[in-house]
């Protein structure tokens, strides 16, 4: 089954977007190509509280996916 990621509502997508963003923040400071402060910098600049929630929730299932 496919999925047409375009015809998500806008809250949808931003989700999905900080999902990808929490993983590849997470994989840089596995990789040793940027230090934990960068993961809280990231959840800082965000505005929205829940947004922000989302986000560190992301960061923390990817650092236990990751053995961080």
């Amino acid at each position: 089954m496919s999925y047409n990621l375009a015809l998500l509502p806008p809250a949808e997508k931003q989700k999905i977007e900080l999902d990808k963003q929490a993983s590849y923040a997470v994989w840089q400071v596995k990789n040793s190509l940027a230090d934990r402060s960068t993961l809280a910098a990231q959840a800082k600049a965000i505005s929205d509280e829940d947004e922000r929630a989302h986000f560190i929730d992301c960061v923390e299932k990817y650092s236990k996916k990751m053995g961080l």
